[in-house]
C-alpha cells in the first residue's frame, strides 16, 4: 500500500523486519516446545535464544541476499538464522516444521494483532457517530427516497442509523479476528507426522492463539472472512460518505465537511469547498471490495496446499489492514468535524419542497373523515402536482380546494413537523441496546 493511505502502526506490523521477527518467535517457540516434551536439550534451545540474530535492516537484506540463491524465502530465513546461531545447535531450528507451519502462524499472529487496531478505530468510529445522533437527533432534515423529497427526519436519526451499521461491523471484526487467530505446527500435510501436538499447543499459547486441524495450511475460508469484515467497514463509509456528498451539494448546502484554515477546495474556483475525504473515502471502499474478491479466490487450494494463495495475501491481507485503518481513522474525523446547517435543512425541508413532505398526512386526514383511499389519494396528488408546478405553499392549494374538507385545525395537525418527528427518539433509544 502507498504511504499515503497507510497508518504507520498498521505498516509497521506487515513490515520485512515485521514478518521476520514473527517468524522467528515462532521457530523459537518451537524449540521450547521441542524441550517441553523432551526431543532435544533445554541448553540448546537456550544457546539457540542466546545467539539468535537481530531482526534489523541487515538482516531484512541478508535473507533477501541468500533468497536469489535457494529461491524460497523461508528455507533462506532459516539459512540465515542457523548461520547466525552456529553449530551444531542451529541445525535445531526450523526442527520438524514445514514452512507453512512458521509462515502461517506467525501471519495468523499478525493479523489478530492488526484486527485489534482496526476494532480500536472502530470503537472510535461508533462512539463519533453516537455522539452526533445524540446531538442531532431533534434537528429536521428532509428525508428523501429516490433522490426525492419523501417526509420529515432527522440528523440524529441518520447517525444512529449509521452507529447501529458500525456497531454490526465491529461484531464482524470481532467475529473475525475470533476465527483467524489460530495456528498450526502438524507437519507438511498436517497430520504431525514428524512433529509432537504438544509443540503446536505450546507456541500457539504463547501466542494467544487456538491450535486448529490443518492441511499443510490454515484454512482460507478465516483469511477471507476477515476481508469480508473490512470491506463491510469500507461499505458502512461509502454509506456515510455518499450521503454527506449528496446533502453538500450547493443545491442543498445542509451539511459540508470540515474546511481547515489554508485548505484550499480548487486549484482554479476559489470558492470551492468539494467534499473530498467524503469521495476519497467512497473511491477507497471500491478497492477494499476487490480485495475480498481476491480472499474469496484463494479459498479453494489444490489437495493438501498449494501456494496459489501466498502472492495473493502478500499483497491483499497488509493492504486491506491498512485500508480500513485509514479509512476508519479519516471516517471518524468526517463523522466528528462534519458541519450541520439545520436552517437550510429546515428551509429545504418546508419552502423547498412547498409542504410537499407532509402529503401521507393529508391523505391519512382525509380518509379518517370518511373519504375513499383512492379519492382521498386522487385529491392530494392533484394538489401536490398543482403547488410544485405553481410554486405555491401545499397548504394552501388543499385550502383552495373545494373537495379538500379539512377543518384548519385538521391541517394543522397534518402539517405539524413535532408530530411528524414524534417518535425520532427511538433511534436513539436503541443506541442503549444490544446491536441488531
Amino acid at each position: 500500500m502507498i504511504p499515503r493511505y497507510s497508518p504507520p502502526e498498521m505498516a509497521n506490523l506487515f513490515s520485512d523486519r515485521a514478518r521476520f521477527a514473527m517468524w522467528l518467535r515462532v521457530e523459537l517457540l518451537a524449540l521450547d516446545g521441542w524441550v517441553a516434551v523432551g526431543e532435544i536439550p533445554a541448553e540448546v534451545a537456550a544457546a539457540c535464544r542466546d545467539r539468535a540474530p537481530v531482526v534489523d535492516d541487515a538482516f531484512v537484506r541478508a535473507v533477501a541476499d541468500r533468497e536469489r540463491v535457494t529461491d524460497h524465502d523461508v528455507a533462506a530465513f532459516v539459512d540465515v538464522v542457523q548461520e547466525a546461531i552456529g553449530q551444531p545447535e542451529g541445525s535445531w531450528v526450523h526442527y520438524g516444521l514445514t514452512s507453512s507451519d512458521v509462515v502461517d502462524t506467525a501471519l495468523c499472529a499478525t493479523l489478530t494483532a492488526a484486527t485489534d487496531l482496526l476494532l480500536a478505530a472502530s470503537d472510535a468510529l461508533v462512539d463519533a457517530l453516537r455522539s452526533r445522533a445524540r446531538e442531532l437527533i431533534d434537528v429536521p432534515v428532509t428525508g428523501r427516497t429516490h433522490g426525492m423529497h419523501a417526509e420529515p427526519t432527522t440528523f440524529g436519526a441518520k447517525f444512529a442509523l449509521w452507529a447501529l451499521q458500525a456497531g454490526r461491523d465491529r461484531e464482524r471484526l470481532q467475529a473475525a479476528r475470533d476465527r483467524v487467530a489460530v495456528g498450526k505446527l502438524s507437519g507438511a500435510v498436517g497430520t504431525y507426522s514428524n512433529i509432537d501436538p504438544r509443540v503446536e499447543g505450546h507456541v500457539c499459547r504463547s501466542l494467544d492463539l487456538t491450535p486448529v486441524p490443518a492441511t499443510q495450511v490454515v484454512a482460507r475460508d478465516r483469511h477471507a472472512e476477515l476481508l469480508w469484515a473490512c470491506a463491510a467497514v469500507g461499505a458502512t463509509i461509502e454509506t456515510i460518505a455518499t450521503e454527506v456528498r449528496h446533502l453538500a451539494r450547493s443545491e442543498l448546502g445542509e451539511v459540508e465537511e470540515p474546511f481547515r484554515p489554508g485548505q484550499k477546495g480548487s486549484s482554479a474556483m476559489p470558492h470551492k469547498r468539494n467534499p473530498i475525504l467524503s469521495e476519497r473515502l467512497c473511491g477507497l471502499a471500491r478497492v477494499l471490495r476487490g480485495y475480498l474478491s481476491a480472499g474469496l479466490e484463494d479459498v479453494a487450494l489444490w489437495h493438501e496446499r498449494d501456494i496459489s494463495h501466498s502472492s495473493v495475501e502478500r499483497v491483499v491481507l497488509p493492504d486491506a489492514a491498512a485500508l480500513t485503518l485509514y479509512l476508519l481513522e479519516k471516517a471518524t474525523g468526517l463523522v466528528a468535524g462534519l458541519v450541520v446547517h439545520p436552517d437550510r435543512a429546515l428551509a429545504n425541508l418546508t419552502e423547498g419542497s412547498h409542504g410537499l413532505v407532509f402529503s401521507q398526512s393529508v391523505l391519512l386526514a382525509l380518509v379518517s373523515g370518511g373519504l375513499g383511499r383512492d379519492a382521498a389519494y386522487r385529491i392530494v396528488q392533484r394538489d401536490a402536482r398543482a403547488a410544485w408546478e405553481e410554486g405555491r405553499p401545499f397548504r394552501q392549494v388543499l385550502e383552495d380546494d373545494r373537495e379538500v374538507t379539512l377543518s384548519p385545525d385538521e391541517l394543522d395537525a397534518a402539517f405539524d413537523l413535532g408530530r411528524t418527528l414524534r417518535h425520532v427518539h427511538r433511534f436513539t433509544d436503541a443506541l442503549e441496546e444490544p446491536t441488531r
